[in-house]
Formats: C-alpha cells, structure tokens, sequence
C-alpha cells in the first residue's frame, strides 16, 4: 500500500471518528450548544456581535468626567514596563481602550486596535462584579434577606437532587466557595463545564441539574462559573424582572452611562443573561462602574450601593489556612492576593487594599482608593500575562 492511499484512508478515518462524536453529541445536547463548541470554539473579544442580547440604554443627562491630562501617567507606565513607547506597547499587547481616572478627572484615555472612544468593549468576566454589586442592592431594598441565605431558599429545587445543598448560602456563591465542582475541560469535550457554562442555550437548565457539591461550603476557593448564574436566578426570582432591567434601573440610570450598552443572553429561547460574563459598554462607562465602587458606592452625593456593602465586597479575605485556602497562583499577584464577592484584591501596607473587576483576554476595572485612582483596561487578547498587568497597575498606583 503507498502512502498516498495510506492517508486517504486516515483522512477517512478521522472524518468518520468526527461524524460519530458529533452524532453522539446531538443525541445528548441541543444541536446549538453543538454548533456552538465545534464552530466557535473558544471565547473571543466580539462574542457580544454573535449572542442574543438585553439592551441597556444610555442616561437622557449623561455625567461626563473632568480632563486633565497628564504626561506623566504615560511616562511612569512606559518606565515601568520597559517599553520604549507606551502607547505602541498597548498597541502591540492587543489593547482596545486605556484609561486612568485620577481624583475624578481622566489624566489619560487612548484607543487602539481599530477602537475609539464610542466602540463596544466586553466585560467577560468583569461582569460577575456587576451581578455582585446587584445582590448587595437586592439585598438593601429587601428582596434577599442576607447573603447567609441557604441558597434553596430562592432555588428549592436544588434540594430534591441534594439535600446538602441547603448548607451553601448565598455568602458561598460570592466568594467562589461553595463545594460546587467546576472541571473546566474533560476529555469528552461537550461535557467540559468552562464550555457548558459559555455556551449552552439554556443556562438555568444546565445550572440547576449539572452542578453537583464534592465538599462542603467554605473550604477551598474554586473559581467556578456556575456560581454567578445561581445568582441571576436568586435575582430575577426575588425582584421579579430580568436582571438587565435591574441594573438599568438600579446602576445604569444612576451614574448616567453614556452609552447604550448590552448584557447577552444565553439563547432568544431561554432568554436568561450569561452572568458569568456578556456586559457589554464602552470603556468609559465600565470606568464609571469603577468610579463608583471607588466612591464607597456614591455618586453624585447619592448612594447607589450601599457603602457597607462595597466594603465588604472589597476589603481583604485572608483565611488563617491561607495557603491551603487559595490555589498557589495566588501568591504571584502583587501584595498578598485574594477574592472576595467577585472582586479580586491585593492588599497594601496600613490596612489599605486595591481591588479589581477582571475578565477573560485582560478585561480590568482597577481600584485603587488609596491613591484616589481607576484604570481601565479592554483588550481583544491579554498581550501580557495577568498578573504582569496587575503588577503594572499595582506599581503605577505606588509611584503616581
């Protein structure tokens, strides 16, 4: 046999392995989370042009940041980095949209990569801060008792497939620590809960029957991306409307966004919002969202979220059993590293933390109150790895 006929015969082969795997996949699957995983594979920067969507609507009176900019951010930036220009290096790192905001006035803002100022940006996964700050408020105006909730009071079914799920509470969820098992990849690739949790068309379906506890709440952080959709049905259940309408209403409206702006939505069928990622803005209005938290939850001298609140969200948690606590990659972030309700943090020296919003390909709404500061970063890809970015950030608050 030559090798020609060889490799026609592998070729056919894998064709037919293919045919079969995708035929065993429709028999358990949807055929559009099928299409989904084979045609668009992984997750990019533009998943916001290809999911149905919730609009968000731009502010009638929109707030509009003081300008005062400043030289020095982009001087201190390229020292820092070593690059020979700052604003090639964002361009060459993927970036869309940079920005800093300095003691409520932009010192700096530039756009690459084919971005302006009025282009659409993702959160990815800087929206489960959104949802965070949306629990705080429901829980403010009464529809969620506490966050020491069980969550079965608000998703009941859950207890009939597990009596144990009565011991996570609400708590558990936003601090990435509920027992639940996440394996972002199996071998079978449709069953791969980082692909289920992207992309399967009806994620209050996928998230109430495929979540299953492997230990008890409290234990060990695992990032896990059926906690935030848990989360949007405690939302939408308790307050009654879709959690888009909610944040329009309770977070939109108030910082007076803008620009329109989207939340994606799992399917037109399901119609429930990716709350794991999919809040779609510009950078400008995600500086906003940083600006506020930054503020202790005021804007404008009004509280929008409650100042106990974002305290809580933000202020460090540092277990005594640290190191078994946290994964080990924990301790490349600067300072000494830690999460909590869907931020990440970074502690300083005197009691004083950073803390930020982060996503997948370098998505960052970073706060740092000690020096009064906000940095925005929107990327299609991360350029540098994340903790290179964080560092970047951690330093400049330093010295700025």
């Amino acid at each position: 046999m030559d090798i020609m006929s060889m490799l026609g015969k592998l070729v056919i082969v894998v064709i037919g392995i293919i045919v079969l795997v995708v035929a065993a996949a429709l028999i358990f699957y949807p055929p559009e989370y099928v299409y989904r995983t084979l045609v668009w594979q992984g997750s990019d920067a533009f998943d916001w042009q290809k999911f149905p969507y919730h609009p968000l609507h731009a502010s009638a009176t929109p707030y509009l940041f003081d300008e005062a900019p400043d030289p020095r951010v982009a001087e201190l930036f390229q020292q820092l980095s070593g690059a020979r220009d700052w604003n090639s290096f964002l361009e060459a790192k993927h970036t869309q949209a940079f920005i800093v905001i300095k003691d409520g006035a932009v010192v700096y803002e530039n756009y690459f990569n084919h971005t302006q100022r009025d282009s659409i940006v993702t959160s990815f996964s800087a929206a489960k801060s959104f949802t965070s700050a949306l629990i705080g408020i429901a829980i403010q105006e009464g529809y969620i008792k506490s966050v020491d909730d069980p969550i079965t009071t608000y998703l009941p079914e859950l207890t009939k497939r597990d009596p144990r799920f009565r011991e996570i509470t609400i708590r558990d969820l936003l601090l990435m620590s509920s027992g639940l098992e996440y394996q972002e990849f199996r071998p079978l690739l449709f069953n791969s809960d980082d692909i289920l949790t992207s992309y399967y068309p009806d994620q209050r379906k996928i998230t109430l029957e495929n979540t299953h506890i492997i230990e008890p709440a409290g234990q060990h952080f695992q990032y896990n991306k059926y906690h935030p959709q848990l989360l949007g049905m405690i939302l939408e259940r308790t307050t009654g409307v879709p959690v888009t309408t909610y944040l329009q209403s309770r977070i939109w409206d108030k910082l007076g966004m803008e620009f329109d702006g989207s939340w994606s939505v799992d399917s037109k069928t399901s119609d429930f919002e990716k709350m794991e990622t999919g809040v779609n803005a510009r950078a400008i209005d995600f500086a906003r969202f940083g600006v506020l938290f930054l503020n202790g939850g005021r804007w404008q001298g009004k509280q929008v979220i409650p100042e106990a609140w974002v305290n809580e969200s933000t202020r460090p948690s540092l277990p005594k059993n640290y190191a078994d606590y946290y994964p080990k990659w924990f301790t490349t972030l600067p300072g000494q590293g830690y999460y909590k309700y869907m931020w990440w943090g970074m502690t300083r020296a005197a009691d004083s933390y950073d803390f930020t919003a982060y996503g997948n390909k370098g998505q960052f709404i970073y706060v740092s109150p000690q020096k009064n500061l906000v940095i925005v970063r929107n990327g299609i890809e991360y350029g540098i790895p994340t903790e290179e970015w964080l560092t970047l950030f951690y330093k400049f608050a330093s010295q700025y």
